[in-house]
């Protein structure tokens, strides 16, 4: 019989930090909005939860490093919105995000959920942070909680 170990989304009183990006703050806001409300309808106390805000994306990461430097958390969640222009520099800021962050995780054996997004336009971004296309907030929350019980179980 094949042993299978899986996390849910009973971590008790963990303590999480949400990073977010000042850059795009009107989409950002939604993210964290719903990252918040899905960690107290996990029962994480308001007291076991930190917002950092970063001035854009491409901070996330040393935050996150900060963060996971002081052993404080149980994990972390980067909240953030990459909306490519007629530059490469999108390029640029999602791909290294997303790469600092998965240092980050990797370095610690800590939870970094990416819940940045990086869309083609203006419209997706509304779309994903709360509208038609759901709350990546939120999903990037339950991933959080998710990992968090999973390396507990390991």
């Amino acid at each position: 019989m094949i042993k299978t170990v899986e996390g849910d989304f009973s971590v008790g009183s963990a303590k999480l930090a949400l990073i977010a990006s000042r850059f795009n703050w009107a989409i950002v806001d939604g993210l964290v909005n719903g990252a918040i409300d899905t960690l107290r309808r996990h029962a994480i106390p308001e007291a076991h939860i930190t917002l950092v805000k970063v001035p854009g994306a491409i901070e996330l990461p040393l935050a996150a490093k900060r963060i996971a430097e002081r052993g404080e958390v149980d994990g972390i969640i980067a909240l953030g919105a990459v909306i490519k222009g007629a530059t490469s520099h999108f390029d640029y800021v999602a791909g290294e995000c997303a790469a600092g962050l998965a240092k980050v995780s990797q370095e610690y054996i800590l939870p970094v959920s990416f819940g940045v997004l990086t869309t083609e336009n203006l419209e997706q971004a509304i779309e994903r942070s709360g509208t038609k296309a759901g709350n990546k907030g939120i999903d990037a929350a339950m991933s959080a909680l998710e990992m968090i019980s999973l390396l507990r179980n390991l």
